[in-house]
Formats: structure tokens, sequence, C-alpha cells
């Protein structure tokens, strides 16, 4: 025993300095003295662009989550599939459970990036999960519906062993790096689709078809015999899915508060208390606006929620000021200034250091969540939310400090763009529009997405730049000018409205008798950050959109073999520096 340790002790020191010299902490591996390998990391997770050296976060996220948070989401996840899978096949016997659906698009919604960092809100959302699951295996006896053996549906674990199945559940529990790519690439076009589709749903629209790819997708992911070319398959089919949950939530957003219009959108702040409303949800801003109405608050959009300014329907609101703040990685510092209370009713949460001055003013609702943060319960049938913690805290709070001036145009969605066609068609016919350049997408903390305000100005004066998401407030603010009374920066909303680019992109296709999408002189340079991100790139591909240029890096969750079918078969690239891409796609 005693040599036994002393060769455990020796064999210890070996590895301490092996990890020393490798830069490897040695608190997160677990050597494996007899095979020789480190195992068990904190944690895995690659979903985002900003993935620690574009490979994968083992020790803690970029984004603020914690290993355990982590681990928590893959047994979300893993839940989830499983509650997919049968769900699935119900479906396939006229037996579909509507709550199961709702279950399953806020739980890919909470493992989005920036959405949800609460555990307790996790764990709450894993047991309600297998329960439900285990109702519907009861269920589908019941009905006689068979079940096939996958461990997702049958296999149980209990709440204390969440963190115990790591190799089970996570993402590196599929060892094949292609077969992993692939379905990995499937669930994060499926989460960036639920996005879509739980707005579309708070608005009281729906789509069957759409569930039922999203279940089918699941239960492939969840499937060991599928070959690459199944899952291929499976991938461009999630993308026509993410055409038409675009469509649905464009079609649930415009018939509710009309038609988004060209708007100036103030930048600048009143002597008022105020509330600073966040992420994407609409129908929350629309319930925030009508209880503040009368209480001397006012309401300000911050990030993906300045789209909102322009749409016809909010602007009947007095107290609805304007937008405060850039993009979502800015807010540690706008935050700071604005001094009222934060509403955040999706993603894009950046979690606060203990000793920020806003700590205790930071609410969340729907699939966000933050420890520490007041969450706001969901709104019962028939009934609004309950803001009313929100509007008290504001009331005690100072008027937001400035901290700029001016207006911005916004609101050149498909139906405004397209009431401009005659102009635009001109324009290009007479050769003063010669490039249209999407640059839609999210933007980042990287200091190398400098590269898209540096393109955004080094674009040649007859080039016009369309775009939605967050990538915007790169170069929405930049004096680029317009052509003819056109703006050169024609800004269609969130990343939630990338919709309206397709719509654009293919009015033009048949406006100027066009066979191919392809054939228009667009160029498609867009940043990417998380998954809503890769639904929009999903749904592009599966309408035939080719050679889509992706930044600042190629996503760390696509291995080789499936980035060469992905530029083989649609020309997919990344970026390089400005002066080589504007030679490249542009001169």
């Amino acid at each position: 025993k005693a040599q036994h340790r002393r060769y455990c002790i020796i064999a210890k020191n070996f590895s301490i300095k092996i990890l020393a010299l490798a830069k490897i902490p040695n608190r997160l591996m677990k050597f494996n003295l007899f095979g020789g390998r480190f195992m068990d990391n904190a944690m895995f997770c690659f979903q985002c662009q900003e993935t620690a050296g574009n490979k994968g976060c083992t020790i803690k996220g970029v984004c603020g989550k914690e290993p355990q948070t982590a681990r928590f989401m893959d047994m979300l996840m893993y839940a989830t599939r499983g509650l997919a899978a049968v769900n699935y096949k119900l479906r396939e016997k006229g037996l579909a459970c509507k709550d199961a659906e709702h279950l399953i698009l806020d739980a890919l919604f909470s493992t989005i990036t920036n959405a949800n960092f609460d555990d307790n809100a996790l764990k709450a959302k894993i047991a309600k999960t297998f329960s439900h699951k285990d109702e519907l295996i009861a269920y589908a006896k019941e009905n006689g519906v068979a079940l096939p053996e996958m461990d997702e549906i049958w296999f149980k674990v209990e709440q204390h062993d969440y963190l115990s199945f790591n190799d089970k559940v996570g993402v590196l529990s599929e060892t094949n790096e292609d077969v992993r790519s692939l379905k990995q690439l499937i669930v994060y076009g499926v989460k960036g689709l639920a996005a879509y589709v739980e707005h579309a749903l708070n608005l009281n629209f729906e789509d069957d078809e759409i569930y039922l790819v999203m279940e089918e997708a699941l239960y492939a992911v969840s499937s060991h015999d599928l070959s690459a070319d199944e899952l291929t398959a499976m991938v461009l089919k999630v993308g026509s899915a993410g055409v038409k949950g675009m469509a649905l939530l464009d079609k649930a957003n415009t018939t509710t508060y009309g038609n988004p219009e060209i708007t100036k959108v103030n930048l600048g702040v009143r002597n008022n208390p105020g509330i600073l409303i966040s992420g994407h949800d609409l129908k929350d801003l629309e319930e925030l606006l009508e209880q503040t109405q009368g209480t001397g608050v006012d309401v300000y959009t911050h990030g993906e929620m300045l789209p909102a300014n322009s749409y016809p329907f909010f602007k009947k609101y007095p107290n609805f000021v304007g937008n405060y703040g850039g993009s979502w990685w800015h807010q540690k510092e706008e935050f700071s200034t604005f001094n009222g209370p934060i509403l955040f009713t999706t993603n894009c949460i950046v979690p606060p250091k203990a000793d920020a001055n806003y700590i205790g003013k930071i609410f969340t609702t729907g699939s966000a969540g933050l420890p520490g943060a007041i969450h706001i319960a969901p709104r019962e049938q028939g009934k609004q939310k309950d803001f009313s913690p929100v509007i008290a805290m504001a009331k005690q709070c100072q008027p937001p400090q400035e901290f700029e001036k001016g207006e911005l145009i916004a609101g050149f969605a498909h139906h405004q763009v397209l009431q401009l066609a005659d102009k635009v068609i001109d324009a290009v016919k007479q050769g003063a529009i010669k490039k249209f350049v999407v640059m839609a997408g999210c933007d980042g903390r990287m200091k190398s997405r400098s590269y898209y305000t540096e393109f955004a100005e080094a674009l040649p004066q007859d080039s016009v730049i369309l775009t939605a998401g967050c990538a915007k407030y790169r170069y929405n603010k930049l004096p680029l000018g317009d052509i003819g009374g056109i703006p050169r920066v024609l800004d269609a909303g969130q990343c939630n409205d990338s919709y309206s680019l397709v719509v654009i992109a293919l009015a033009l296709k048949d406006a100027f008798g066009l066979e191919d999408v392809n054939q228009l002189p667009i160029v498609y340079n867009i940043a990417w950050y998380e998954q809503k991100a890769v639904i929009v790139l999903l749904a592009l591909l599966s309408l035939g959109v080719k050679n889509i240029h992706l930044g600042p890096t190629l996503p760390a969750f696509l291995s080789p073999n499936v980035v060469n079918v992905l530029v083989q078969n649609f020309g997919i690239g990344g970026i390089s520096t400005v002066e080589e891409d504007i030679k490249n796609w542009i001169a």
C-alpha cells in the first residue's frame, strides 16, 4: 500500500508538471493513471462565436456561464430531446401534446447563449421536462404508440444526479467529430428557430408544421444510426423550417403592430425616471408601455429592441422615448448611467460584476434568467404580465444620464423597402446602385469585429447595406449618406426580422427577371454570434443562396469535413482583411 501511494504521488507530480508546461488548469482535469488520459472538463460548450480559442469553453463560459450551469443546460437539452422524440411519435398518430410543444420551445430558448444563467430555474425546467416526458410515455402506452429504444426516452435521471452524467448527455458524448458537427448544427439551428417561434406564440401565432420539424430534428439528433447524408438533409430541412418560422413571426408582428415605417429614433433622454427594455419580445414591450402610461415613467429600448420604435402601434404611447445605448456587450457601461431598472425579455444578458451599481435593478422574464434578478412571472390566460415591481422601482430612481444625442433612421423592413422598389430599381438600372451588401447578424466583444465598421466605411459610394440584427451597431451611426434619397444603410430590424432581407432579395430577383437569386448584385458578409444567426444561415442555404461569408471566425462546432461540404456545395467562406474582401467581392 505504501509503495502504491508513492507511485500515485509520483504520477500526480508528473501530471502536474505536464499540465503546467501545457498551461492546462490542473484543477479542472482528472488524471486517469491507468488510461494515461486527461478527462472530465469542468464543462464543454462551443455554441457561440466567442467560445474560448475558437475551440470550446472548458473552464467557464466566455459568456459568463458557470460550469455547473453549462451542465444543467446539457441535462435540459437531453431531457428536451427525449420529450421531443416522444411527442414526435405521438404526432405520427395525431396525438401530439400542445403543452409539450411549448415546453420544448422554452427549454431551447433558455439554453441559447446569454439567455439564462439561473441554475435554480434550469433545474426546475429539467424536472418539469422529465415529468412531462414520463406522462407522455404513459399516454403513448395507453394508446398503443410504439416508442423506440433510445436513451433519451427511457433513461431516468434523478434531480440529485443532474450534474453526474455529462459524459452521457453533453456535447462530447458523440465521439465521431463529423457526426457531432452535423448534429450540433441541427441543434443550434433548432434553438434559433425556437426563439422566433416563441415570439410568434406570445402573439398567438403557431404552425404545427414547424413543431413537427423541430421534434423530428431532435429525434434525429438522438438517433445513432443516421448517416452523414441523412443528417445533412435534416440540416437543410431545419433551414426550410427556419424560413417558415421567420415568415410566421413577421406575420405575427406586422398583423399585431403594423408594418414598420421609416422612423427617426431619438437617442437622447428626458428628465423623467425611465425603464430600459432589452431583448426581442414585442409583446412584453406592449404590456410594459400599457402599464406605464400616466405613471411619469418613460420607456427606452436597448440593443435588439431598437426596431420597435418603427412600428406604428407603439408610437401612440407618449412615454415611449427612443433608444438608449448600443449593442448588448456595451451594457455594463450603459446600464450604470441609465439609473433606472432594466428589463430583459430574452437573451443578450451579460452577468454584472458584484460591484456594479445596477446590480439590484435587473428584471428578467420569459425564458431569460439571472441569479439575483427579479423574475416577472408568465402571463396568465387572458391577462397581462405584472410589471408593477419594475415600475415601482423606476419611480424611486433618477432620470437617465445622457451620453449621446441625435437620431437614427430605422424601419426599412420589406414592406417599406418594397414601397421604394421603383426608386431602387431605377437606381440600379442607372448605375447609381451597383452592389447590395447584406451585413446582417450579431455584434460581439472581439476586437476583430472592428472589421465590420471598417468594411462599411470602405464600401464604394454606389453600395447599399442591407442589415438586420445588432451587427448594425458597428456602422449605423456612421455618416454614410444616401443614394438619390435612398439611405446607404437599410435597417430591416432585429435578427428576428432577417426574413425581410429574404423578401427583398426575392422581390429584386423577380423585378429584374432573373431565374436565380444568386444572379443579383448582392454580397453576403454576415457577422454571427449565437444560434439565431445559425438558423438565418440555414434558412438562406435552404433557399439556395450561395457564397455567404461568415465572420469574424467560422463556427468552432463545424468539423473540417463539414466545412469542406459547405464550401463545395454552397460556397461558404470566411473573411480576411477589409482591403482584400472589398477587392474580391465588390470591385
